[in-house]
């Protein structure tokens, strides 16, 4: 299966966290949007200075980010995905699920057009629905 992965499903799978990605073995191909890898660290960045989680523990969990950020894929987010995802959704999205999905608009046009959308947020995984994409992960 090519998924494109949304920062959501990678950060449950790095923090160990329950629910995760159940299909996540049959991904033969991960795509996702540059976007991916900084919102990643940033989260583990959150939780550092909420002190939810000790130095060591986010060290290992930084690495584990880069580690399988480079096995996927990654699209710019260039001022054709920006201008996409200003465009008007079929569902309320904040700035980074919209560009998220824009991106994965992007790979299913360009060049994956079985892509599978993977996601645990409700929005994006509604607003993927609406555009015709197939949705795993909620």
């Amino acid at each position: 299966m090519i998924a494109y992965i949304d920062s959501s499903v990678l950060l449950r799978i790095v923090l160990g966290q329950p629910n995760r990605l159940a299909e996540w073995p049959r991904v033969t191909r991960g795509v996702s949007s540059a976007l991916l890898v900084t919102e990643c660290l940033r989260t583990l960045d959150r939780l550092r200075v909420r002190a939810e989680l000790s130095a060591q523990a986010i060290a290992i969990r930084r690495e584990a980010v880069h580690r399988l950020a480079a096995e996927i894929d990654l699209m710019a987010v260039d001022e054709l995905v920006l201008g996409r995802a200003a465009q008007p959704l079929p569902v309320p999205l904040g700035t980074l699920d919209a560009i998220h999905l824009a991106s994965a608009l992007a790979f299913r046009e360009s060049e994956i057009p079985d892509l599978v959308l993977t996601t645990h947020d409700q929005a994006l995984g509604l607003a993927g629905r609406a555009s015709g994409l197939t949705v795993i992960g909620c």
